[in-house]
């Protein structure tokens, strides 16, 4: 019989811990190539023939999407980092893996079109940090109603890509769709763990920062 000296148990980790290991996810983030987990759904598919500037602008495209995926994971690393809840933190780690393959994605396409990522992305990193930073400490259910309006908004994005995209890049239109679907189940799994809805102005204060980080991605 073991006595309660003798029984195996688990490190919790601390609040400094974690935000070590987030500090050291961002570096990763941003400085390793990403690995995905799951296939690519592009694989297997090929464009039509496409001129200089419609590979360019899908390019561009794929780069603001890429964005994107780094800022989700400072999101989700951030807002794991400041959760209440041990069931919480899963959930915002989870998510953030699907994004980690969203990443995965784009970069590869955006290599296989001849474009490159952004150069500003440390900074894209520590913007979306922050952000999740205020949302984690502000409560759970405002985190969770922070995911549901970023993912609304994301969601609707990518569907605006879908219209730019070219219609004869086929393997980005794929990848595309796969995240929107993602994007739009995130929002639905927030909402069902309680999230709250973020009061006016933050969704218009949320979508004036999106539409800067898009425009300046999409040539930087």
């Amino acid at each position: 019989m073991q006595t309660a000296a003798s029984k195996p148990h688990r490190r919790v980790s601390s609040w400094q811990d974690r935000f070590i290991g987030a500090l050291d996810d961002g570096l990763r983030t941003v400085f390793v190539p990403p690995r995905a987990a799951r296939a690519n759904p592009a694989a297997g598919l090929t464009a039509a023939s496409m001129d200089d500037l419609q590979r360019r602008e899908a390019a561009a495209l794929m780069r603001v999407n890429h964005v994107g995926e780094i800022c989700a994971q400072a999101l989700y690393q951030s807002q794991a980092l400041f959760s209440r809840s041990d069931a919480l933190r899963e959930h915002f780690e989870e998510a953030a893996q699907e994004e980690r393959d969203h990443l995965a994605w784009t970069a590869e396409r955006i290599a296989e079109l001849g474009g490159h990522t952004s150069h500003l992305a440390p900074l894209w990193w520590l913007g979306a940090f922050a952000w999740g930073s205020l949302a984690g400490a502000a409560g759970d259910k405002w985190s969770l109603g922070f995911v549901v309006e970023t993912e609304r908004q994301v969601e609707a994005h990518l569907a605006g890509h879908l219209d730019r995209l070219p219609a004869a890049d086929i393997p980005s239109r794929a990848i595309v769709e796969q995240m929107k679907a993602e994007e739009a189940a995130h929002a639905e799994s927030a909402l069902a763990a309680g999230a709250a809805r973020l009061p006016e102005p933050f969704p218009a204060v949320m979508r004036a920062a999106a539409k800067v980080m898009t425009t300046v991605a999409h040539r930087i």
